[in-house]
């Protein structure tokens, strides 16, 4: 068999003396860093190195509550598998914070200790794995900024425990460690006292520099996003444009954008219409920080009507009330702006867009998507100012960051929560103690709790309310039927600073998602399935403003069985394609998908319920795919192709695809008179290029069809050419003789279906030209037809550029991404689709594909329950076709392939997933691990088979390979 301190060498020899040495790359040193542009953080490696660790020791010089918040449930996890470990960190500056401390100390297996020397500043992490070590030293902290955005350099290095290194480390630590003082609540509580009182000599600090210099207080100024979308606005307006719509996440910033627009438009007469009396006083309050007073601003709602005012703030209710608008003229305003515009289709709200004829009118929505079907776009002329959401916001840093736990919601004699969940389930005296657990293990930035939990019903809200105050907390149940002033008497209190009153939770039924600012809430418990992406995202924007002093946000999802578990990755990704393997993607990725230090976790139950969700659902059912084509058309204000789709982060358009055949077949059917502009042939041949050719799998045949159509020839070197221009590689010529039969359809053998094709070809290849036929070009004059066929090709193109790594790219294939058998045989440049004989694996023009299920269903054949496993990121067990030996002539040939053989490794984690593989790379077997053995059949007698050990070319990623062998 193969030794595995062989490979170790070979890691060694890759990593320090030459890389093109062939090694597994399990132990090749590698720089940590967090690398914005390509999504890798510093975290994601930590985490990966203690979910495969027997041990591990961390001496870092600062350790915060957001750098723990980030590893929580790691550490929650390395408890429950009696992983042990020991953490030291110093007193240097007073910098670690206590409540992070408390936090550790109920991790019964870790082993806690602070240095309280002033010069002590380590960043080293040493994880035991048997006979080697992992070490990674160099500049991260255990704080959030340290292992997710900071700009940090850090060095993991494997070596064996007998090693010079190793040893050095040990003694070290251990050295250190021993000479440190014990953590434990004693110390943390004299600790809080220093720790607080150099808090308030720097606050102290600060305000006197301030006092003796007041220049350095600055004025307020509009953050990166507004600049942007104040440029946008201005630009609108010199091209004429009077409205405009600008869609912005919660928190963002929109009612002081609308400020510095209108400090930019300068009226003289303004109006700022809102739903609710108290988010009117307040964006009265921020027009003052902007304007100071060189404008004189007025209220008018409920008894206050202050007409006579440069700057009139109003609630809907009152102005649009016949008796109140007429109190104006129609051109009384220069300036109006609708604030929550996605409520624009209310009639109350059209009274004030028909009434009122201003220079500009400004609309302003987190979510102009609606569910009653009013187009809210047109309001304004289909003129968007400027769209900002949750994503593009914490990546540029104006929301708090957040960390989310997915958790597994209760389940009592084997009755777990879910849609239908009768109300004694719902507020069981366990599922408080479970909701308080959790809340209190999660807990908060500080420690002292300001928590929102967003019910399923008024009755449930109320009951947990009343049980949390019998508990000892301090909360109240708040819903449709509390009037404004208690609301905002219960706000007040969660927001206070006397610990004596504050409340610590607000048990709440839709109420509060959106229209509401509570600044200091940081914990958002959820307790309702996901019924919407929009309003899971105004929940959570519920917490996300930044606040003084708030370092971020908790949120803790209680998961049951719900159908539609899959909008929870669409609504924190902001993944709106509904491209099942992106949101799986998503949801092994976790943090390392996400923006800034927000990190997103979940239990692995609740993590496999999303799973499941995603698989069982129908992404393509017409009520569905009918409702985002219309909304994309409101948008746009026209008829939508497939680009606009991949323009605005819309529903992939290849669901269109593969619900009617094409995109034009699906448009055709809402679309009247449209389908009447194309022949049969037309038809049919635009379906055969945008299922079988434009997939985005392959992209030579859609660069090739897109240069035809618009060229009408191009050189066969010139298109090599091109291709390695745009993606770094060359077609062999091979490639484009298949390249081009399936065009011509002869691939999938389908080309009788189009009656005057007869025998033509689309394309032609003569003297190294590749050309269209006289029979094409006649299609192409169908300018509806080029319009479709041009739409599709590009989005083809376009996907398959989103996808596209040049590292990852393996003579067609791209790593981890997803084929079809289909596509398999056609990368593979097989002159026919033999996708109906393509199982278990097949060897065919010097080609092997091999394809694995993962986790095999129980009601398979047993001859066929194969032990196909992942040994590590870097080896595969395999086993041939039944009764096969070490001389039968396939294992033969994979045994003696000489390089001329490609075997090429595809796998799903389950027939659940669908029948697309990952592609894990091209594989050789380790020539030593073949062996003859034996499985039962189903009658239960024994038949040979061949085991064989695969190497993989390049190890499978951390997610993927948790994702697959889970």
């Amino acid at each position: 068999m193969h030794d595995i301190s062989d490979d170790f060498y070979d890691n060694i020899r890759t990593g320090f003396i030459e890389k093109s040495v062939d090694s597994s790359g399990e132990y090749i040193p590698r720089l940590l860093t967090n690398e914005k542009s390509e999504g890798i953080k510093v975290l994601s490696s930590i985490i990966a190195e203690l979910n495969s660790c027997e041990e591990f020791w961390f001496s870092v010089a600062f350790l915060t509550n957001s750098g723990l918040q980030s590893l929580i449930n790691t550490f929650q996890e390395l408890k429950n598998n009696q992983v042990r470990g020991k953490i030291l960190v110093s007193q240097y500056l007073n910098f670690t914070e206590p409540e992070a401390l408390k936090r550790l100390l109920k991790f019964e297996n870790i082993e806690l200790r602070i240095n309280t020397n002033d010069n002590f500043h380590s960043k080293g992490y040493l994880f035991k794995k048997g006979d080697y070590y992992d070490l990674i030293v160099g500049s991260s902290n255990l704080t959030a900024a340290a292992l997710s955005t900071n700009k940090e350099l850090n060095l993991k290095v494997s070596a064996k425990r007998e090693s010079y290194i190793i040893q050095k480390a040990v003694e070290e630590f251990t050295a250190d460690f021993d000479a440190s003082n014990l953590v434990n609540l004693s110390f943390i509580s004299q600790y809080q006292k220093e720790y607080e009182s150099n808090k308030k000599w720097q606050s102290d600090y600060l305000f006197d520099q301030l006092l003796q210099n007041p220049s350095r207080v600055s004025n307020v100024s509009p953050n990166l996003m507004q600049v942007e979308a104040l440029a946008n606005l201005k630009m609108l307006r010199s091209n004429g444009k009077n409205k405009a719509l600008l869609i912005s996440a919660t928190g963002t910033g929109k009612t002081f954008l609308s400020a510095f627009d209108a400090k930019e438009f300068n009226p003289k007469r303004l109006l700022f219409v809102v739903h609710r009396a108290n988010i009117a006083n307040a964006a009265l309050k921020t027009f003052r920080q902007v304007f100071g007073f060189k404008k004189e601003m007025g209220f008018y709602s409920g008894d206050r009507k202050e007409l006579d005012k440069d700057f009139i703030f109003s609630t809907i209710q009152t102005i649009s009330r016949d008796e109140h608008l007429k109190a104006f003229s129609p051109e009384h305003f220069d300036y109006i702006i609708i604030d929550e515009s996605h409520r624009a289709g209310a009639d109350s709200y059209l009274k004030i867009v028909n009434y009122f004829k201003p220079n500009f009118l400004l609309g302003m929505t987190a979510t102009p998507e609606r569910t009653d079907g009013f187009d809210v776009f047109s309001l304004y002329n289909h003129n968007i100012a400027y769209e900002i959401r949750l994503q593009k916001a914490l990546e540029i840093d104006i929301l708090s960051p957040f960390h989310y736990f997915g958790v597994t919601d209760l389940s009592i004699n084997g009755k777990e929560v879910e849609e239908k969940s009768d109300f004694n389930l719902l507020t069981s005296i366990e599922r408080v103690n479970r909701i308080i657990e959790y809340s209190q293990f999660y807990s908060c930035d500080d420690g002292n709790v300001r928590g929102l939990v967003f019910c399923s019903k008024v009755e449930e809200a109320k009951e947990l309310s009343n049980q949390f105050s019998s508990l000892g907390f301090r909360s109240i149940a708040l819903s449709g039927e509390n009037s404004e002033d208690q609301r905002n008497m219960a706000i007040d209190l969660l927001e206070s600073d006397d610990l004596q009153r504050k409340l610590d939770y607000i048990f709440t039924v839709d109420i509060f998602n959106e229209g509401i600012d509570i600044p200091r809430v940081n914990q958002v418990i959820m307790l309702r399935p996901t019924q919407s992406a929009i309003i899971f995202v105004q929940q959570l924007g519920r917490g996300l403003r930044k606040a003084e002093g708030k370092e971020y946000l908790t949120v803790i999802d209680f998961i049951g069985n719900y159908t539609n578990n899959f909008l929870i990755p669409i609504a924190l990704f902001g993944d709106t394609s509904y491209n099942k393997d992106s949101l799986r993607k998503l949801i092994a990725g976790g943090s390392s998908q996400i923006p800034g230090t927000s990190t997103i976790n979940f239990d692995k139950i609740s993590k496999e319920k999303i799973y499941a969700a995603i698989d069982q659902s129908n992404f393509s059912l017409k009520k569905d795919l009918i409702k985002d084509y219309n909304l994309l058309k409101y948008k746009i204000g026209q008829l939508p192709m497939m680009m606009d789709f991949l323009y605005h982060g819309s529903r992939d358009p290849f669901l269109f695809v593969e619900y009617a055949g094409s995109y034009f077949h699906f448009v055709s059917s809402l679309e009247s008179g449209l389908v009447e502009k194309m022949t049969p042939d037309q038809l049919t041949i635009l379906n055969f290029f945008s299922i079988e050719i434009n997939n985005s799998k392959r992209v030579e045949e859609s660069e090739l069809l897109l240069k035809i159509i618009t060229k009408g020839e191009i050189q066969i070197n010139e298109f090599i050419e091109l291709i390695y221009s745009k993606y770094g590689f060359s077609p062999t010529r091979e490639t484009i003789g298949s390249v081009i039969s399936n065009l011509n359809f002869y691939f999938i053998n389908k080309r009788k279906s189009i009656k005057e094709l007869g025998s033509n070809d689309l394309f032609e290849l003569q003297n190294g030209v590749v050309s269209i036929s006289i029979f094409f070009i006649q299609q192409l004059s169908n300018l509806t037809f080029r319009d479709f066929l041009l739409d599709n090709t590009y989005y083809s193109i376009s996907k398959f550029e989103a996808n596209f790594d040049f590292r990852n790219y393996v003579k067609g294939f791209l790593i981890h991404q997803k084929y079809s058998r289909k596509d398999i045989c056609r990368i593979l440049n097989w002159e026919r689709n033999e996708e109906s004989t393509m199982y278990g694996y097949s060897i065919k023009y010097n080609t092997c594909p091999i394809f694995v299920n993962y986790h095999k269903e129980d009601n398979i054949a047993a001859s066929t329950k194969f032990e196909d496993k992942f040994i590590n990121n870097s080896q595969f067990q395999w086993f041939s076709k039944p009764r096969r030996k070490l001389n039968s002539k396939d294992v033969s040939t994979i045994k003696y392939h000489n390089n001329i053989l490609r075997l090429s490794l595809f796998i799903k984690k389950s027939n659940g997933e669908g029948s697309d593989f990952y592609y894990m790379g091209d594989v050789k077997p380790i020539d030593e691990s073949f062996e003859e053995t034996t499985i039962l059949d189903d009658h239960g007698r024994s038949v040979s088979v061949v085991k064989v050990i695969f190497k993989l070319d390049q190890p499978v990623e951390d997610s993927l390979y948790e994702y697959l062998t889970n």
